[in-house]
């Protein structure tokens, strides 16, 4: 008979590594005055970018309605053909699920977020779906003339 005990190997302590992210973040000064839909900031990184969304429900339902985003969403520099494909989102579900409002004219903010855009991109456009219907598509959004900030970022990650 053994009477050996078995042990479990102690795992290593993951240590923090801080990673430098250039990160560049346009404000549209003019947002407030969008009445339904509004590009609030874009945020550029080298590892992605982010767009923040102001959106207000429409008085001409009782509840204000809902919206929704297609899983198929992109962005595009203007005078190119290179699309990059929505990633992930916060505060609005993808089609099939619908994000729903309690009232009319209530406020809601989203963000989107999509791969790094080339160093130099000044434009671009920001599209739902192109086909008929009613999406969330942008053309021609030149941020480079927003409110531009330098904000310092870092990122841990454990090894």
């Amino acid at each position: 008979m053994d009477t050996k005990t078995k042990t479990t190997p102690k795992r290593p302590k993951r240590k923090a590594q801080q990673l430098q992210l250039k990160s560049l973040r346009y404000l549209n000064m003019k947002a407030a005055q969008q009445p339904k839909l509004g590009i609030a900031s874009i945020e550029l990184t080298e590892a992605y970018t982010r767009i923040d969304f102001n959106y207000t429900a429409p008085d001409y339902y009782v509840n204000g309605g809902w919206i929704q985003m297609e899983p198929r969403a992109f962005i595009r520099p203007v005078g190119t053909n290179t699309t990059y494909t929505l990633v992930k989102t916060i505060n609005i579900k993808l089609k099939p699920s619908k994000t729903y409002f309690k009232h009319c004219g209530q406020r809601h903010t989203f963000t989107l977020f999509f791969p790094a855009l080339p160093e130099g991109t000044e434009a671009i456009d920001i599209i739902e779906k192109e086909a008929p219907g009613t999406y969330f598509n942008f053309y021609n959004i030149r941020f480079s003339s927003w409110l531009k900030l330098n904000i310092p970022k870092s990122t841990f990650i454990y090894s």
